[in-house]
């Protein structure tokens, strides 16, 4: 689906390009049993801003432990679209200038977001390693004739805006006691 923007401001040409968005978001974090699941699904719940979004699944790790993975996302294209300026502008930054490296051929992006920085209700985006990460992934609409490379761009630079407007990342602290 492409979004045309209203042409509100003349002056400003970005406004009168189509948008491209995204099919979809997904964001997944897998915890121990001792860890508080659902410290982790109020982090998740604030970073895509919808409760309803978002769910927790209890299993068992081959060891037999407990496990729970934590899935929060959108299937539908506008919310997804939407959910990816409540990065803020700082990321969504770092997103545009690493997208050679995290975007795939399937026209998916790939993010870890730093689960403790999550949970204290900051957003950093960072590689694997030694923390522990909430994985990331969206896929762009790309249509024949399109460069994927400009529309995952565009889409993201349109986000920022939406970020900057909207003042995200909101203040995670506001609500939590």
């Amino acid at each position: 689906m492409r979004l045309l923007l209203c042409m509100r401001h003349p002056q400003a040409e970005y406004l009168s390009r189509p948008v491209m968005g995204v099919h979809h978001i997904t964001w997944i974090a897998t915890s121990s049993g001792l860890c508080d699941a659902k410290v982790l699904a109020d982090a998740m719940c604030w970073l895509v801003g919808d409760g309803d979004a978002v769910s927790i699944e209890e299993s068992q790790s081959h060891h037999g432990t407990t496990i729970h993975l934590i899935e929060a996302g959108f299937k539908r294209s506008g919310k997804a679209t939407k959910s990816l300026a409540r990065l803020g502008p700082d990321a969504l930054d770092l997103l545009i200038k690493e997208i050679s490296e995290r975007l795939t051929e399937d026209n998916e992006l790939h993010i870890r977001l730093d689960l403790l920085e999550l949970v204290a209700g900051r957003i950093r985006i960072t590689k694997p390693g030694r923390r522990s990460t909430i994985k990331g992934k969206t896929k762009f609409e790309v249509y024949p004739g399109d460069d994927k490379v400009t529309v995952a761009v565009d889409t993201l630079s349109h986000a920022r805006e939406e970020a900057l407007r909207l003042k995200y990342p909101e203040d995670a602290t506001i609500g939590r006691q």
